[in-house]
């Protein structure tokens, strides 16, 4: 763990985690998809001092399932949100089960260019068959198989980020010369289904490596930076952060927080006349501001942060940011990012050498 201070994020997907969130948003139904609609979010999750914002995403449309959500793709969302804050971290969902991660880790250092170092990559799998469909792949149906494209697909995108060493571009007017070749390395990886050469397209990230978030149950803890865990109650996420093995480990919780029109419990019984509330076997609170502060404080004695997935936005996240981390920050819970710094040193995570750079140093040492 970094130490007291304990990191809080927030997925803004949507209306919110309940599938029947949109019943309840504030915005007019065709304010759902437009850029103010994320930057305003972006902004108050800024505004209150959050370290992080994440954005889910999916390739299907939306079926015959109680979830009707649409989206623009969170890569592009991210870019739009990134270019209009200054502190907060951002961190696109990027699967790559079918994804090329050539074009993957191109897409995300380009995200870190845009945001000044502060952006991070959460890594799911994509396991509905259509997906594959969708990509033309041949469909991944196993979950070693998964695990292995989540594997190596990181394996690639860190390869890559390295492929440019931090002083490459040269720009040399009197030589005529913009990059010095000899800082641009070929990455020549060979997996079970793919090869990739390199180098990269972009030069590398303002971080050297963007954070790389995941579930430490579907991705090798040494790929990742943040572990995202998962446990009913507090006990079976300090036994999960104990087990994660990565630099960081954030707790995924639910909430429907008590607002002055209705309790939490009401309005997740008023939204489950439509659609069930799926149990993914988070830690889910539902009550009192104070209940939530006393939860947090629990859980920041075993974990370095905790991902937060509001009922509904337009409801909790107003909550969060007026009364829960104010009250954080009093306690001295939490600290928020500071100006010009990336996400990597908000999270107390080092800037890591190159690797290619390190390996010509240790040869000519030889």
């Amino acid at each position: 763990m970094s130490g007291p201070a304990l990191h809080l994020a927030v997925e803004i997907d949507g209306d919110g985690s309940h599938p029947a969130a949109w019943r309840r948003a504030a915005h007019a139904p065709d304010r759902l998809l437009t850029p103010r609609r994320a930057a305003d979010l972006a902004a108050v999750a800024e505004n209150a001092g959050f370290t992080l914002i994440t954005l889910d995403d999916g390739v299907l449309p939306p079926g015959t399932g109680p979830d009707p959500v649409g989206r623009i793709g969170a890569v592009e969302r991210a870019a739009f949100v990134a270019a209009s804050t200054s502190t907060i971290g951002v961190a696109p969902v990027v699967p790559v089960t079918y994804a090329e991660p050539f074009h993957v880790s191109s897409q995300l250092a380009s995200l870190d260019h845009v945001s000044g170092g502060r952006a991070g990559w959460v890594v799911t799998e994509e396991t509905r068959p259509q997906a594959a469909r969708v990509w033309g792949r041949p469909q991944v149906t196993d979950a070693a198989g998964r695990a292995r494209e989540s594997r190596d697909g990181i394996e690639v995108a860190r390869a890559l980020w390295d492929s440019w060493e931090d002083d490459a571009v040269i720009r040399s007017v009197a030589t005529s010369r913009y990059l010095d070749r000899d800082r641009l390395h070929y990455v020549d990886f060979t997996g079970e289904t793919y090869a990739v050469k390199g180098p990269a397209i972009v030069p590398r990230p303002p971080q050297g490596q963007l954070v790389v978030v995941g579930s430490p149950d579907l991705v090798p803890a040494d790929r990742l930076d943040v572990a995202l865990v998962e446990g009913r109650d507090p006990a079976a996420v300090a036994t999960a952060s104990a087990d994660a093995g990565t630099p960081r480990v954030f707790a995924e919780v639910e909430v429907a927080l008590d607002t002055p029109d209705a309790t939490g419990a009401e309005r997740v019984a008023d939204l489950e006349r439509y659609a069930p509330w799926a149990d993914r076997g988070r830690l889910r609170h539902v009550g009192s501001v104070a209940g939530l502060l006393a939860l947090l404080s629990e859980l920041s004695r075993h974990v370095d942060g905790v991902r937060l997935h509001p009922l509904v936005l337009d409801e909790d996240l107003g909550v969060l940011s007026r009364l829960v981390l104010p009250a954080l920050s009093e306690r001295r819970l939490t600290a928020r990012p500071l100006p010009g710094t990336t996400l990597r040193s908000a999270l107390g995570l080092e800037r890591p050498a190159n690797r290619f750079a390190t390996a010509a140093v240790q040869e000519e040492t030889r």
